[in-house]
């Protein structure tokens, strides 16, 4: 979990802050709108009451000493020496992974979540308990809880972005169900993890859900001498399961935390293909501590171990079963779906068509078709009722009572798509154009004039 989508875990039940030393470190309720500008004594409060919290609740005990040192050596050398917080917090955060190697491990200066979560470990009363919650609450519905887009791909390819594991409870949920609603009637899924840097658990334990049966054991988390706390299916998901349908998920080295516990799963349990690059690598549990005079440090406290591999991705990250360059994962995961499914017994002829049609313009995107201009201008001229030109470095087709459209090339024997519609293409043959549209087997022929 990186980020502000981190910051989703403190309304997860398995991330719920206890308290530490930091206890007495935190400011009262008049420091609460802290100055960007520091005085050499809150540089120096700031960082004992970092270093009281890790030395207390880092999950890594034998690394707590190369860690406090790290940060003792900064602080000596005069490298902590700024007055200004943010980046004074960068400098820190960037000692911190150095040491610890845990990208869990890092402190951002933001008065407003210092102040919400300080009220909320005072419980003055009920609503200030709340403020921190109702932050959390606010950006996921600005983000519609991370599920950022779902489109229909050609093929019937169901296409979900998740930018991040956000939850809200009693709400997520609902905004999960209607995006799976959408992917169960494709004939595969595609779900965009890429850029994702994490968020809660709660959110992935429900999405996993839907591609396992109900009650399988999915993580284990440990936390010092607490007994294991568990992660198991849901019994019920509305929307219903997936199962079985072939899934496909993009990866990349900005996926990290949440965000690689679902894609581990999907490897660990085998329910899908994983397409792109190695993610970040980033699996212990963090929780947020407020530190004076208006800091939040992520500090990592526990781990997941996976019952399948009885380990986690900490430090190495979940490879891809199809490695890509990430920028083309899409297109790729895109291609083995349309293989897969016209290698299925019992495909209708027209589905079959229809995964043909599509698998064209998506190699055309990936492998793109260049088309000299010599070629170009010797396919120009009048066909029938069809007039064709060369303008800007493109043919361009003109019907009666049509829009004039550019023709891209989606192969090298003279076959085109007509720019503004997925349905209609265009083919050249020595002495005709042929319109070609989706699901119509017979094309039109227009002889050359």
């Amino acid at each position: 979990m990186h980020s502000r989508s981190l910051t989703a875990a403190l309304t997860s039940l398995l991330l719920t802050l206890s308290p530490g030393p930091a206890a007495a470190q935190v400011a009262p309720a008049s420091e609460r709108s802290a100055p960007r500008t520091l005085s050499p004594a809150d540089r120096d409060a700031a960082l004992a009451a970092i270093i009281a919290v890790i030395r207390e609740s880092y999950v890594l005990p034998e690394k707590v000493p190369a860690i406090a040192e790290r940060l003792e050596q900064s602080r000596k050398a005069g490298r902590y020496t700024v007055d200004d917080a943010a980046l004074l917090a960068e400098r820190i955060t960037s000692d911190l992974g150095a040491a610890s190697g845990d990208g869990h491990l890092y402190i951002h200066y933001n008065p407003t979540e210092y102040a919400a979560e300080l009220r909320k470990l005072s419980h003055a009363s009920p609503s200030e308990g709340a403020d921190s919650d109702a932050l959390f609450r606010q950006e996921a519905l600005r983000d519609h809880h991370g599920l950022a887009e779902l489109k229909l791909l050609p093929g019937n390819l169901r296409y979900l972005r998740i930018t991040g594991f956000e939850w809200v409870r009693d709400e997520t949920g609902a905004v999960y169900d209607e995006a799976l609603r959408f992917l169960r009637d494709g004939d595969a899924v595609v779900i965009d993890l890429r850029g994702n840097g994490g968020g809660s658990h709660a959110a992935v334990r429900y999405l996993v859900s839907h591609f396992l049966d109900e009650d399988v054991l999915e993580m284990t988390f440990l936390e010092g001498s607490k007994p294991p706390a568990q992660s198991r299916t849901l019994e019920h998901v509305p929307a219903g399961r997936l199962k079985g349908k072939p899934l496909y998920v993009l990866i990349d080295g900005g996926v990290a935390s949440a965000g690689e516990a679902f894609a581990y799963d999907v490897a660990q349990f085998k329910l899908g293909e994983l397409v792109g690059t190695k993610t970040a690598g980033a699996a212990n549990n963090n929780r947020f501590v407020p530190i004076s005079p208006g800091f939040m440090l992520s500090v990592s406290f526990g781990r997941p171990v996976h019952p399948v591999s009885g380990t986690n991705w900490e430090g190495v990250g979940v490879p891809p079963t199809v490695e890509t360059p990430p920028a083309q994962a899409l297109e790729v995961a895109q291609l083995l779906a349309f293989k897969r499914l016209a290698a299925a017994p019992g495909v209708s002829p027209d589905a079959l068509a229809d995964y043909e049609w599509a698998r064209l313009d998506v190699e055309a995107r990936l492998k793109p078709i260049s088309v000299a201009a010599a070629r170009l201008k010797s396919l120009a001229g009048r066909y029938g009722e069809v007039e064709v030109s060369v303008r800007e470095g493109a043919l361009w087709m003109a019907r009666p009572d049509r829009p004039t459209r550019r023709l891209s090339p989606l192969t090298a024997d003279g076959l085109f798509a007509v720019d503004g519609s997925d349905r209609l293409r265009v083919r050249f043959t020595p002495k005709t154009l042929e319109t070609l549209w989706r699901g119509d087997p017979a094309p039109r022929v227009y002889p050359r004039s």
